[in-house]
């Protein structure tokens, strides 16, 4: 899950901060995004079996098409929310469009995007119980999906408080080390 996850960062994160500094690259790919955020999730399977076999790369593709078109918009939203204040003040002082980028709109956006990643990661957690119902040997999936064809309600409860706790839990570690990247940000609070 983890890698899928990763691999929508390491696309959709660029590809939003390209998308938020300039129209062009805005106009080429909201499109995709929308579409991408439209599909239904589960539509997502057959599509990734097909392609990438029941092993673990269909649940990493699996994780990163569900998610990367949100990636992709978190981080379009993050960067468009930058006052524009501060991109007008860097150009008076002399900044290019590559450095206001650098400089100003990462910059001041990056506590946004860090939050909608956070908030994805738990979207994502969700996801990753869906694929493994397919084919899973092992992982809180396989025990779901066992549970089920055996009847085990009280398991399948168990299991789905199990999951809320981690989720809970993860959400709590990211949000620590958000306070610890952006310490300034708790200080305004």
């Amino acid at each position: 899950m983890l890698s899928g996850f990763a691999l929508a960062i390491l696309v959709g994160v660029p590809f939003g901060i390209l998308a938020g500094s300039y129209r062009a690259f805005d106009a080429a790919f909201a499109p995709i995004a929308l579409f991408g955020r439209n599909i239904p999730i589960a539509a997502l399977i057959p599509l990734t079996i097909l392609w990438f076999g029941i092993e673990e790369t269909q649940k990493t593709m699996f994780i990163f098409l569900a998610t990367v078109p949100f990636v992709f918009s978190g981080t379009v939203d993050a960067v468009v929310s930058v006052h524009e204040r501060y991109v007008e003040s860097a150009q008076t002082l002399g900044a290019n469009s590559r450095q206001v980028v650098t400089k100003v709109l990462i910059a001041l956006a990056l506590p946004n995007i860090y939050n909608n990643l956070r908030t994805l990661f738990g979207l994502a957690f969700g996801y990753i119980m869906l694929a493994e119902l397919i084919n899973a040997k092992y992982g809180l999936g396989y025990l779901l999906s066992t549970s089920q064809r055996r009847g085990l309600t009280e398991h399948i409860i168990l299991i789905l408080m199990i999951i809320g706790l981690l989720a809970w839990a993860i959400d709590r570690l990211l949000l620590w080390f958000q306070a610890q990247l952006f310490p300034y940000l708790q200080r305004a609070e």
